[in-house]
């Protein structure tokens, strides 16, 4: 016996979602089935309103209701500091620990694997921003001019191989460029061991670099 074609379309719809498999997917649309209507209805509306009522911010490529984003808006903020990260989830996460500064998000990291390079994130929008902060638009006065301290990017990828390559990717770009450390200071996330990890289940990549970046104490 087949599936109900509307009830197998919508499982195939599941399916195409990241990290969904054929039996969420199933369990997923079975469930919708059991639901009152108005809960389907209202699930319907959100998925249309996180598509027409959602912007990707102009300056950052964060997502938010506005353009600008209500960080890029917010002249209290940290203006020269800015962390650079693959998903904007991560944006939330540095939110949540009271960073101050701002952000670039690049949708995603190159893997050739995937046949995503350069060109399918945003480091080129990156590029043309940090020229606008330090070079300055014409007839503006450059960003980090009135304190004299260089800006700070902080490459917050993640440690995985694309993450790595995408970081590494970046900071060569910002040096073939031309822009000086007094220009633009490159820094990245401290990585080590986890609070509460056990050393002896640490592999070899994570416990060198919680060497590397140990702190005095």
């Amino acid at each position: 016996m087949k599936l109900p074609k509307t009830l197998a379309n919508l499982i195939n719809s599941f399916e195409r979602l990241p990290g969904i498999g054929p039996k969420t997917a199933q369990r997923l649309a079975f469930y919708l089935l059991r639901v009152p209507l108005a809960d389907v209805q209202e699930f319907s509306n959100n998925l249309v309103k996180l598509k027409t009522e959602t912007k990707l911010c102009s300056i950052c490529k964060n997502v938010d209701e506005i353009d600008p984003c209500s960080i890029c808006s917010d002249s209290s903020r940290n203006q020269n500091t800015i962390i650079v990260t693959s998903s904007p989830l991560d944006v939330y996460a540095f939110e949540k620990v009271g960073f101050s500064g701002r952000y670039h998000v690049l949708h995603g990291v190159i893997n050739p694997l995937d046949n995503v390079g350069p060109e399918e994130i945003y480091i080129l929008d990156l590029m043309r921003r940090l020229d606008e902060l330090i070079v300055g638009r014409a007839g503006s006065t450059p960003l980090n001019t009135s304190t004299g301290e260089p800006l700070e990017l902080i490459l917050a990828t993640n440690t995985s191989m694309e993450g790595e390559a995408t970081a590494m990717y970046v900071s060569k770009l910002i040096k073939d460029k031309g822009f000086t450390e007094s220009q633009i200071k490159i820094t990245r996330i401290a990585r080590g061991l986890p609070v509460g990890g056990d050393i002896e289940y640490a592999d070899d990549i994570t416990l060198s670099r919680a060497l590397e970046g140990r702190l005095k104490f």
